[in-house]
């Protein structure tokens, strides 16, 4: 079984499409949550998703959008690119939304978006905060979103230390009989410096995680922003990855 793991795809409809067309075969969708927020899209992309096998779970902006986060934990641009999302989401994909779970668990992957430790909020950006995790964590591998950078995490359970390292491009990473904490990158917005969007596949039978950069026409889903009125600087960082 092949699966595409997405993350972090927020409204950005142009980058999901040019993912799921670029993606190849693929049986299921894993998505790590805020499908919404930022981006000009929002119903769109989660009825887009709701066309697949699909396992999503909740992001922080996705609760946001349900008031089910204080907004005060946001910076100024995020709040006002959420409230903007709560006015334009119909009732069946709130309704969506508000079923998401905020984990899921298999035998061998637990996806969270943020971390196992706090799946909603919790950035997972050094080892330091990858170590305090895995003691969390009852499964051997574990997917996480939220930070919008790819990358692995490895425990050593000789030492327990944690090494962390970027994820390659197009290059399998075996998984069979290691810890890792691993984060596919940002669909729609992307924050390591580089604006094409991030996304992996997963073969489960060869158990290998292979990860994939993908040009999309950045423009085009900046226009959508500029004619919603979502914030300047929200529309601006999409050219940069950052």
């Amino acid at each position: 079984m092949r699966i595409l793991v997405l993350s972090d795809i927020h409204a950005n409809l142009i980058a999901l499409e040019t993912v799921l067309r670029n993606a190849g075969e693929f049986d299921r969708i894993w998505c790590l949550g805020d499908v919404v927020g930022y981006g000009p899209e929002p119903n769109a992309c989660i009825e887009t998703l709701r066309r697949y096998d699909l396992v999503c779970i909740a992001g922080n902006h996705d609760w946001a959008v349900l008031d089910k986060l204080e907004l005060e934990d946001f910076n100024a641009d995020a709040r006002r690119a959420v409230l903007w999302t709560r006015e334009q989401l119909n009732v069946q994909n709130l309704d969506w939304l508000h079923a998401l779970p905020d984990s899921f668990r298999t035998e061998d992957f637990t996806l969270v978006h943020g971390s196992p430790r706090a799946p909603l909020w919790e950035y997972v950006l050094t080892s330091g905060i990858a170590r305090i995790n895995f003691e969390y964590l009852d499964t051997s591998l574990c997917l996480i979103g939220h930070t919008h950078i790819p990358i692995i995490y490895r425990y050593d359970n000789d030492t327990q230390n944690v090494t962390a390292e970027p994820l390659p491009e197009e290059i399998p990473v075996p998984l069979q009989g290691e810890r890792m904490m691993i984060n596919p990158g940002s669909v729609g917005q992307p924050r390591d410096g580089d604006p094409r969007a991030a996304f992996a596949l997963l073969d489960l039978d060869t158990l290998t995680l292979t990860h994939y950069r993908i040009e999309y026409n950045v423009p085009a889903t900046q226009l959508k922003m500029g004619q919603a009125n979502l914030p300047l600087r929200l529309i601006t960082r999409l050219s940069y990855g950052w």
